[in-house]
């Protein structure tokens, strides 16, 4: 089984990091008030889906790299009009796709995770 590269597993702590941390934090905002919140609920699924991407990114999952990077592109698209928003999450976005699209990255990706052969 191919070792896992640094950069998945930083990337996978990143977003393990933030959807747990985001889902603690804004889970008060589901019982804010008595009325329904969408907007709560729309933030609780997306940390969710980080959460989830982060523990398939560990496992070797290809199609989590791309949900990583689907997410990442989603945060830079609510960030507008915000310029400093937007910069700083093109920044993240790029060293994502970088680290898990590079050489040694695509290889850990290209193996099945359920039996450690490349695929």
């Amino acid at each position: 089984m191919p070792k896992r590269p640094l950069s998945v597993w930083l990337i996978a702590c990143l977003y393990l990091a933030v959807g747990g941390v985001g889902f603690v934090f804004h889970f008060p905002g589901l019982y804010a008030g008595h009325a329904f919140d969408a907007d709560a609920i729309w933030i609780e699924l997306t940390e969710l889906v980080a959460l989830i991407c982060g523990v398939f990114l560990l496992r070797g999952h290809n199609w989590a790299r791309w949900i990583a990077v689907v997410w990442i592109a989603f945060h830079v698209i609510i960030s507008f009009p915000d310029t400093a928003k937007v910069a700083v999450h093109c920044a993240i976005g790029v060293l994502i796709v970088w680290a898990l699209f590079h050489g040694a990255a695509s290889r850990y990706f290209r193996r099945d995770p359920e039996s450690g052969n490349a695929r």
